[in-house]
């Protein structure tokens, strides 16, 4: 393969000009690069490059759309599917690069040269609903010219010869969305339409302290290898891939200086899970217990590889069933603790409560000598490399998404004052709170980045948002959290196994998929295939009325106190039937899982 002195990185298209005839897709550049225009066969999604238009006669009359990339091809066996960007809305920039939100996702089927047989039918019906659910991804950004994969330490220190590379070979693959996707464009070599894509989130805010500019950007980005959603993916797998990992750097612009800080999330790197069973909080179940120890050494190398040193910030109750998760985290890492490998925990429940989260800085104040021994990254007003972070934060609870949030937002917070009192900008006593305009403004970027991580892991924004935007808990906020956890338990029951489905397809981790030539899908049983969300709602609303019933009756008239009693008793046992069989009414992923 030529050098990248000897190939130079072509620019990728911004703006294509979609032309759907009968028998192919054909994407015209029309961003003033001169190139060749890309065409697909509707047929069997073969590709290749050509260089006008196909002949339109009289009666030929393609419809035609502008679109903003090609995000990558899906080959299934109902045929192959292409993913096109249809809208999008520039979210700032990044190292001087503009960085787009992709609002609008469109597939295009390429399969009409599949017989249509009765098998074909019910299986593309199926697949169909998991495309839909595909369109429907949210939280994805990219660049057509930068790097949004790796730090900005990371870009820092890589080579001029490496940032010539095209950028999905720059890409960092944990962080590449579209990975999968992208393989059918790179085996044709597709250079210019090879658009690397992120999962996570992008958001910027802009303050003026005193006289200077301040720009503070918080950048998450969602790893890949154990995507999926909240119930249906918890703990690590063998490899040690945890589920809800997210890289979260918040980068510090001000007076030439530049500086992050990067710190992580995951859930608790062990075999558990906790399937749903209409439950309102299902058990956790550790699995293979004997293999913690290895799987959770697995993950923390893996960390340091790419980290350095490690500070586990383990937030969980100490009591219940995430008492029994503590435990054997706990356990599992003790043999590998060393100064390199911290183990702290933290009671979040116990000791913010619900609304005194201002006593996390107790939690500071234990981590606060590893947070200045390791640093963070900071350039100087001419590009020169001033200090370097050594070693990360991991922070988890049970869905690392809400105390989780809460306490990065902490620790994000006080590496700001640092960084900004090291370059001058705040005095030695400063902070972001003296600042009103600065601390609404940090408060609600905080806020957004754990609402669109949550949304994507769980469905909802997150919970205790109220703190991390207004710095205190608030009664609507409260009201809030208690609507997004009854959403919550209406989407982990009733529509996360489709979403789980469609997050699989997309990464390629499906048995199902013949581009790898594997088998056909799976079924499993029909009640599990095709439960009943009707039956099982009806189950619970019978439970709660009799329950109603049977309250009101005891206390009007006692004379009612033993049909009042055979109400009650329905009523435990309905809800004793729902909890012991409630799985088979749940929306379960469908398909058995291969790792790509």
């Amino acid at each position: 393969m030529d050098g990248p002195n000897n190939c130079p990185s072509p620019k990728l298209h911004t703006r294509l000009r979609l032309w759907e005839f009968a028998d192919r897709y054909v994407f015209e550049p029309v961003d003033g690069l001169a190139d060749l225009l890309l065409s697909v066969s509707r047929v069997n999604g073969s590709m290749n490059l050509i260089e006008e238009l196909p002949q339109r006669g009289p009666s030929t009359n393609p419809k035609v759309q502008i679109v903003f990339g090609v995000i990558g091809v899906l080959k299934l066996a109902v045929g192959t599917y292409l993913l096109v960007i249809t809208d999008r809305d520039c979210v700032g920039s990044y190292l001087g690069h503009a960085v787009f939100k992709v609002i609008g996702l469109r597939v295009l089927p390429c399969n009409s040269s599949i017989s249509a047989s009765a098998e074909q039918k019910n299986v593309d019906t199926e697949f169909s609903e998991l495309l839909d659910a595909a369109e429907r991804t949210i939280g994805l950004y990219f660049s057509y010219d930068s790097n949004l994969t790796v730090t900005s330490q990371r870009l820092h220190e890589l080579g001029d010869e490496f940032k010539s590379l095209p950028l999905w070979r720059q890409a960092e693959p944990r962080f590449l969305w579209n990975g999968y996707l992208l393989e059918p464009l790179i085996e044709n070599k597709m250079h210019q339409y090879l658009l690397p894509v992120i999962q996570g989130s992008f958001q910027s805010i802009h303050a003026e302290v005193r006289s200077e500019k301040v720009n503070v950007t918080l950048i998450a980005r969602r790893c890949t290898r154990r995507i999926g959603t909240r119930m249906w993916r918890r703990g690590a797998d063998p490899e040690g891939y945890a589920a809800n990992f997210v890289e979260s750097e918040q980068i510090m612009q001000s007076n030439g200086f530049t500086a992050s800080y990067v710190q992580v999330r995951g859930s608790m790197p062990f075999l558990w899970e906790q399937i749903v069973d209409l439950t309102y909080k299902p058990s956790f179940d550790v699995v293979r217990v004997e293999e913690a120890p290895r799987v959770l050494e697995r993950h923390f190398h893996d960390l340091q590889k790419k980290y350095g040193a490690v500070v586990a910030v383990d937030l969980v109750n100490t009591h219940g069933g995430e008492g029994r998760l503590y435990e054997r985290y706990a356990k599992s890492i003790e043999p590998i603790l060393s100064e390199d490998i911290r183990f702290v925990h933290f009671d979040f429940h116990k000791i913010c409560g619900h609304i005194h989260f201002e006593r996390l800085s107790q939690l500071y104040d234990q981590i606060e000598d590893y947070l200045k021994k390791h640093k963070y990254f900071l350039l100087s007003d001419k590009g020169e490399k001033i200090e370097q972070q050594t070693g990360t934060t991991r922070t988890n609870c049970v869905d690392c998404l809400d105390r989780t949030n809460v306490t990065q937002s902490m620790i994000g917070r006080n590496l700001l004052e640092s960084q900004l009192q090291r370059i001058g900008v705040f005095g030695a006593n400063d902070t972001v709170s003296n600042f009103p305009d600065f601390d609404a403004n940090y408060k609600v970027l905080w806020a957004n980045h754990g609402d669109a991580i949550s949304t994507q892991y769980s469905g909802t924004p997150a919970l205790k948002g109220d703190f991390v935007r207004y710095g205190k808990r608030t009664t609507q906020g409260i009201l809030n959290d208690l609507w997004n956890a009854l959403a919550r338990y209406y989407l982990n029951n009733f529509a996360d196994g489709t979403k789980q489905d469609a997050m699989d397809l997309l990464q390629g981790h499906y048995i199902s998929s013949v581009s790898r030539d594997m088998a056909a899908p799976v079924k499993e049983g029909l009640l599990e295939n095709y439960a009943s969300f009707g039956l099982a709602f009806a189950l619970i609303l019978v439970a709660v009325m009799f329950m109603i019933i049977s309250l009101r009756q005891a206390r009007n008239d006692a004379r009612h106190l033993v049909l009042s009693l055979l109400w009650a008793g329905l009523c435990i046992g309905i809800s004793q039937y729902v909890k012991t069989n409630g799985r088979m009414f749940c929306n379960r992923p469908r398909f058995h899982q291969s790792r790509h």
